[in-house]
């Protein structure tokens, strides 16, 4: 197990792409700290699988973020998971809810990075690794928010690499299409009602539309990329973003 004796922090871990991302990290020896919101028991269970440790900070509060970097100690692996979503028109899209999209996608990667580098760069070794998206590459209507969040996280992880290059620290994106996760089929009942489709043409036509493999990215590849860009034979590897969703922005 080629990471024991390092720790990684991985934020929005407590389900789907993070816990996946979580469980391959610790499978290699990591030690894991966890973040996000869910069931105290099922949290619990997840810490106790794992040997990690966790932390609920709220991502979009600064002084939490800091509470939590520094509770967590010296961080050799930082992914920057947590996310959410909204969809809207621009000229009917809440303020509220872009200032919150742009608060957690993006700014709290920049709060986390900036406290996890000193340690890296003391080090001389250090990995982050910032989920992105297919919406960090190419853009869709109704998602501005989040378009824009996802476009500068590409941005900030090259800006960063950049930065690291000559301390052994490495900074890349991983980019997924749709994954599936319960957040996800958690959709499909309310994109059939609203559409008057059948669960198939959901989605078919709805959701893999654009992947040219028509398969769901399962969450289990992304920690299996995630894994393989730690690797020290990865050194070199740096301000690139990953896609890892079925060919979409092959086009």
């Amino acid at each position: 197990m080629f990471l024991e004796g390092k720790r990684a922090l991985v934020t929005g871990s407590t389900s789907g792409i993070g816990l996946a991302i979580a469980r391959a990290l610790a499978g290699e020896g990591a030690r894991v700290v966890l973040n996000g919101f869910g069931d105290e028991d099922e949290i619990a269970k997840l810490c106790e699988e794992l040997g990690a440790t966790h932390s609920g900070a709220d991502l979009t509060d600064v002084a939490q973020v800091g509470a939590m970097m520094e509770q967590a100690g010296e961080i050799d692996i930082l992914v920057n998971n947590a996310g959410m979503q909204h969809v809207a028109p621009v000229e009917e899209f809440p303020v509220d809810k872009w200032n919150l999209i742009l608060a957690l996608n993006l700014s709290a990667a920049f709060h986390t990075t900036r406290l996890a580098v000193p340690s890296m760069k003391k080090k001389g070794w250090g990995r982050i690794i910032n989920t992105a998206s297919a919406h960090s590459k190419v853009a869709s209507p109704f998602k501005g928010a989040y378009n824009a969040a996802k476009h500068g996280l590409d941005g900030f992880t090259k800006t960063i690499a950049l930065e690291l290059a000559e301390h052994g620290v490495t900074a890349n994106c991983i980019s997924p299409g749709y994954v599936w996760t319960p957040l996800v089929e958690n959709q499909i009942p309310d994109t059939m009602k609203a559409r008057g489709m059948t669960r198939d043409e959901v989605i078919n036509d709805v959701l893999l539309v654009k992947q040219a493999t028509k398969k769901f990215v399962q969450p289990e590849e992304i920690g299996a990329l995630a894994v393989f860009l730690c690797r020290d034979e990865m050194q070199n590897v740096n301000g690139a973003n990953w896609s890892i969703d079925g060919g979409w922005t092959a086009e």
